[in-house]
């Protein structure tokens, strides 16, 4: 029997941080439970909120951590080793500085890029051959701006340009889920 999906989704948990853009992870998983009309479940031993389903005929697993965004990678690893799922079929999904709002980018393997979510869980993951989702946020314009930034709410119109990638991203998504991650990137590049 195959392993299922694992799609999860990073951010930082509680009301204060909801409409945040470094939750842009987050934001990704909500429109896919709002595509099945379910809801997560909190799971203590797994540092995170997690539903098993069906996307698209596929066995899924969407889940996001409930710790700090800065501390993902415990709760990253313990979902995977939970679920039995390698991190071949892992796809992570978060907020990216380097890309302008409205722009969303796939991408297999590769580096951090200096995010502290992804950073971590390099620190707790020993492949780091996951797909990754690349939800554009726009940067401030200076480095000691960022966390702040990224703490910050979006203006409604850049919000909306960031749920318009996201809308896109979840259209692709079958071509991830049928091993057609080439054809995904390509539609979605295009865009």
């Amino acid at each position: 029997m195959s392993s299922p999906f694992l799609i999860i989704g990073l951010g930082n948990p509680g009301p204060r941080y909801a409409e945040t853009r470094h939750n842009a992870g987050f934001w990704f998983i909500d429109v896919l439970l709002g595509t099945l009309g379910q809801g997560l479940k909190a799971q203590t031993r797994l540092q995170g909120e997690s539903l098993r389903t069906s996307l698209d005929g596929h066995d899924c697993i969407l889940a996001r951590p409930t710790t700090f965004m800065n501390k993902s990678g415990g709760a990253v690893r313990a979902i995977l080793d939970y679920y039995q799922v390698p991190t071949s079929s892992l796809m992570v999904a978060y907020d990216e500085l380097d890309l302008p709002p409205g722009v969303v980018r796939l991408k297999q393997g590769g580096g951090h890029g200096g995010h502290n979510g992804l950073r971590d869980i390099f620190r707790h993951l020993p492949e780091h051959d996951f797909l990754r989702l690349r939800i554009g946020i726009g940067h401030p314009g200076h480095k000691d701006a960022v966390t702040r930034y990224v703490l910050g709410r979006s203006p409604a119109q850049v919000r909306q340009a960031v749920e318009a990638a996201i809308g896109r991203a979840v259209s692709v998504l079958p071509m991830v889920l049928a091993g057609r991650v080439q054809d995904a990137m390509t539609e979605l590049h295009s865009g």
